[in-house]
C-alpha cells in the first residue's frame, strides 16, 4: 500500500466536493481494495459514501424498478421485488462472486468494477487499459477468457459483471449525481467500449456519482433467467454467460431480451437474435437457429476460438430453459 487519505461523507454535498477534488468513492469496497493492494490503482484520497441514503428499493407507480447504488448484491438478490418480478437479475446476482462478497459489494460498486485480465492487473505487463500507449499483453499471450466481441486493437478485456449482463438485456438505466446535478443514462451507454480509448470504461464524469440502476417497464407476464458457464461451480467469472427475457401472449414471443457476458468487453444485447424470436412459437429448431446468430461479429484470438461455438451453444441452453417448446 502507499498513503492515501480517508474520510466519510456525511451527506451529498460534502461527497461531491470531494469526489470533484479527485477523491474516489468507495463502499463496499470489495473491487478498488483489491486493486490498491496490487498498486493498479493508486488513489490520493479515499471518500466513504457508505452513509449516503441509497439503500432503498423501490417500485414507482408506472412499475419502474429503481435499485439504490448502497444496496448490498445480497439484499437485491433476496428483495421479493426483484426476484418475484426479475428472476434474471436475482439468479445473475446469487451467481456472483461468494456469499461474502455478495454480503458486502454494492450493486453500483459492481457495474463499475474493473476488468480481471490478469495483465491488467500486472503492473510489470504492457496494458492499454492500465497504461494507454503501452501495449496490449494478452493479445500475444494468455487470453482464454478473453472477450471476441467489441474488441478492439487497443483491448480484447472482458468485463467481468454478471449483473450488468441481467441489466443490459432489461435496457437498464444509471442515475447519476454530480457537480452539475443528476442525468440518466442507458447501461449500454455508460459503459464503455474500448475502440481507441480503454482505460476509459464508463460515461462518468470527475465527481459524479452512481445513485441507482432502474428497469423499465416490460411487458407482462416476462419470464426470464440467467446462465452461467464457468470453468469451476463458485468464485469463477463466467466463460459465456446468457441473460434472457421473453414475454409470450397466444403461444407466440411477443418480446425478446438476450443479452451476452463473458464474450464482450461490455456486455452486449444480441438484437440478431431477438429478431429471429420475435413473432415466432417456442420450439427446439427455433432457438437453434436463433442462438446461432449469437456470435454474430466475433473477432475471436487463437486461444479464445473456442468461446464463438460456446456462446452458441449457451443462448440456445437458456432460450431452451426460459421458453420451453419442444
Amino acid at each position: 500500500m502507499y498513503p492515501f487519505t480517508f474520510m466519510r461523507a456525511s451527506d451529498f454535498q460534502e461527497a461531491l466536493a470531494a469526489g470533484s477534488s479527485g477523491g474516489r468513492y468507495i463502499a463496499g469496497g470489495t473491487s478498488l481494495l483489491d486493486l490498491m493492494r496490487e498498486t493498479v490503482e493508486r488513489p490520493g484520497a479515499l471518500v466513504d459514501i457508505s452513509g449516503l441514503p441509497l439503500r432503498d428499493i423501490t417500485v414507482n407507480s408506472s412499475g419502474r424498478l429503481r435499485i439504490g447504488a448502497l444496496v448490498r448484491m445480497a439484499e437485491a438478490a433476496a428483495h421479493p421485488d426483484v426476484r418475484g418480478t426479475y428472476p434474471v437479475v436475482s439468479q445473475a446476482l446469487e451467481l456472483s462472486a461468494s456469499a461474502q462478497l455478495r454480503n458486502m459489494a454494492t450493486i453500483g460498486g459492481n457495474i463499475m468494477q474493473r476488468t480481471r485480465c490478469p495483465y491488467f492487473r500486472d503492473v510489470t505487463a504492457a496494458c492499454n487499459k492500465r497504461a494507454p500507449g503501452s501495449g496490449c499483453s494478452a493479445r500475444g499471450g494468455s487470453h482464454r477468457s478473453h472477450a471476441i466481441l467489441a474488441t478492439s486493437e487497443q483491448c480484447v478485456a472482458a468485463h467481468p459483471s454478471d449483473l450488468a449482463v441481467a441489466l443490459a438485456a432489461l435496457d437498464a438505466s444509471v442515475h447519476l449525481l454530480g457537480p452539475d446535478g443528476e442525468r440518466t443514462v442507458r447501461l449500454a451507454d455508460f459503459l464503455l467500449r474500448p475502440g481507441e480509448t480503454p482505460d476509459r470504461e464508463q460515461d462518468i464524469d470527475l465527481g459524479e456519482l452512481i445513485t441507482a440502476v432502474e428497469i423499465p417497464v416490460h411487458s407482462r407476464p416476462l419470464k426470464s433467467g440467467y446462465l452461467k458457464v464457468r470453468d469451476r461451480q463458485s468464485y469463477e467469472f463466467a466463460l459465456t454467460s446468457a441473460a434472457v427475457c421473453l414475454h409470450l401472449r397466444g403461444g407466440v414471443i411477443r418480446t425478446a431480451k438476450v443479452a451476452a457476458g463473458g464474450v464482450g468487453t461490455v456486455p452486449l444485447k444480441l438484437p440478431a437474435v431477438e429478431r429471429r424470436l420475435i413473432g415466432e412459437r417456442p420450439s427446439k429448431r427455433l432457438w437453434a437457429e436463433a442462438a446461432a446468430r449469437a456470435a454474430d461479429g466475433a473477432r475471436p484470438l487463437p486461444g479464445n476460438r473456442f468461446k464463438v461455438e460456446l456462446l452458441k451453444r449457451t443462448i440456445e441452453r437458456q432460450l431452451r430453459v426460459v421458453g420451453g417448446g419442444e
